[in-house]
């Protein structure tokens, strides 16, 4: 596991531990409709997509996010996998929204929480707030060449990243490496192999969001 993916986890984890969501109860299944509905639009699905995703029909996806019946065992299964989540957030009470959560969490230059490794200086941003769905942090890249890492990066979510200061090359396990310097930007799946190195005289920083 690289240094990176260990601190992502590591991060991860502690979200986990924080969030009061871990303490949600579990409610009647009456409701498993309005939950499937819910999580297929927090993923931006239509009911098209889903059903590829899943396996489903387009119309049996509607009659279950309808109440007008109840998945069976191996609907509940291709749902889960589909969907990419675990069976408990299946039936875990559906979120209400009351407005504006009005949170809100500030950084000054150089008060995040350091994290080093042998490839990237780590400063993560944001670290008052629990529960986050974006991890923010700054980077400065020390590593110079593709062989300072023992492997590709890879880690669960989606990840966006901006060079700040200097040039990088943007190693990425699909595609040919690609410079890019300041200014310029990247998203991509945490799970497909990555890695970045320094291409300028002194180290580059980059801003990374992890979701």
């Amino acid at each position: 596991m690289s240094e990176k993916t260990s601190f992502l986890l590591e991060e991860k984890q502690q979200r986990l531990r924080l969030s009061p969501q871990n303490s949600e109860a579990a409610v009647s299944p009456l409701k498993l409709g309005e939950r499937v509905r819910e999580i297929r639009l927090s993923q931006s699905l239509t009911l098209e997509e889903a059903s590829k995703r899943t396996g489903l029909a387009r119309s049996t996806l509607s009659k279950i996010e309808n109440e007008q019946i109840s998945p069976t065992f191996a609907a509940v299964s291709k749902l889960v996998q589909g969907l990419g989540i675990d069976i408990p957030q299946l039936f875990a009470e559906p979120k209400e929204h009351h407005g504006t959560k009005g949170r809100r969490d500030i950084t000054l230059a150089g008060a995040g929480k350091p994290h080093p490794t042998t490839t990237y200086d780590h400063e993560i941003l944001a670290t008052a707030l629990t529960g986050k769905k974006m991890l923010p942090y700054r980077t400065t890249v020390k590593a110079r060449n593709f062989t300072d890492f023992s492997e590709w990066v890879r880690h669960d979510g989606e990840e966006f990243m901006l060079v700040l200061k200097g040039e990088v090359l943007f190693y990425t396990e699909f595609y040919q490496p690609v410079s890019l310097k300041e200014g310029d930007s990247a998203y991509y799946d945490g799970d497909m192999g990555h890695a970045i190195v320094s291409v300028s005289e002194t180290d580059a920083i980059v801003l990374w969001v992890t979701a």
